[in-house]
């Protein structure tokens, strides 16, 4: 197995723009938010709007990593309270049966060490995934290009977004059949109407992994996994997947395996462009640790809604270890704050993150 890369700030290749770039990108979350906010009464998040299912469990640090691996909150064996946000990716609420990319957001609580800026006093890790190994933009500005592609839609016609999804998960399946797939495809509503807890999901951008860098996978390991194939019917039933994830989360709960990709080389493995997928041949995903939520009600309105207003799940919350890096990360940094502090003023509920899951009740 090749070495992993040594972390350096010199990883990093800022565009000379980038500034600007993030200045515009704030601009389109914020008309996305302002737009849904007058629709509904209520602020809701600029991306990933829509919760499917709400849960909480046990995070285990496996013991014995090599020393590799056994770096940030992985330098040794532990366990930790954790919640996690089942999503689709749009900024308003639309019916599942238009088929979109679906998300995970992991909250790990009790973490303790050097913070990034911006989440100091906090004691939690947030991942950020998506069922896709690749970002649908390569950089920032293409980064916004496609929002502002979103930003345009949002609160346009339902009905055509519906007939437009059907007609782009054709596309998508026609490019699937010989051997092709297209990001741009799925992230505006080509995407195969998978059920969410069956998906591997990825962090599709890289991080600093202590010493290294390094990718995320999360994998589902026990019976849920059977559902990988499994897709949802939506037809007719605008809230299916929370309906098809609460059945599921009741009757057998999931066990996931949080798996790391060190990056081996950085010219096949870049830091910057965020569409490049890193090859498993290269450097395989290695598991770290173990995510156990025994079976709940993932979705029970209005405590879900409630709770859905507390959270905030973004990259920058965590370790200074496991700093977000590239182009595309650094652009969520300030549009991600920017949306939860508007979702807490709007909504009269400041965002506070939690120090354990008790914080969270009532």
């Amino acid at each position: 197995m090749s070495h992993p890369v040594r972390f350096s700030p010199s990883v990093e290749q800022p565009e000379a723009d980038e500034a600007e770039t993030i200045r515009q990108l704030e601009e389109q979350f914020r008309k996305i938010l302002d737009i849904t906010s007058r629709d509904y009464g209520h602020a809701v998040r600029s991306v990933h709007a829509k919760g499917h299912g709400l849960a909480s469990g046990t995070f285990r640090v496996h013991d014995g990593l090599p020393p590799e691996l056994a770096q940030g909150l992985f330098a040794r064996a532990g366990e930790f309270e954790a919640i996690l946000r089942l999503s689709t990716n749009a900024g308003d609420i639309l019916d599942d049966s238009i088929s979109l990319p679906r998300g995970i957001a992991l909250k790990i609580l009790g973490v303790e060490g050097e913070r990034l800026p911006g989440s100091e006093g906090d004691t939690t890790q947030d991942l950020i995934l998506v069922n896709g190994p690749a970002f649908a933009a390569s950089t920032p500005r293409q980064f916004l290009g496609n929002l502002k592609l979103l930003a345009s839609t949002t609160d346009k016609a339902e009905g055509a977004k519906k007939v437009l999804s059907a007609f782009l998960r054709g596309a998508e399946a026609a490019l699937e059949a010989v051997g092709g797939s297209s990001s741009t495809l799925t992230t505006l509503g080509g995407a195969k109407p998978v059920h969410p807890l069956g998906a591997t999901y990825y962090s599709q951008t890289p991080y600093r992994y202590g010493d290294y860098l390094a990718k995320f996978q999360l994998v589902p390991v026990s019976g849920i996994k059977d559902y990988a194939n499994e897709t949802i019917n939506a037809s007719g039933r605008p809230d299916a997947i929370r309906t098809a994830v609460n059945e599921l989360m009741v009757e057998q709960g999931g066990t996931w395996e949080l798996r790391v990709q060190l990056c081996t080389d950085l010219e096949r493995m870049p830091v910057e462009d965020a569409a490049v997928i890193w090859d498993e041949k290269e450097s395989p995903f290695r598991t770290v640790a173990t995510l156990t939520v025994p079976p709940q009600i993932a979705w029970e309105d209005p405590a879900s809604d409630l709770l859905e207003d507390k959270l905030s799940f973004m990259p920058w919350h965590g370790l200074l270890a496991h700093q977000p890096l590239g182009g595309v990360n650094r652009a969520r940094r300030d549009p991600y704050r920017m949306s939860a502090d508007y979702r807490g003023r709007f909504n009269g509920c400041p965002i506070h993150e939690p120090a354990a899951l008790a914080d969270l009740r009532g």
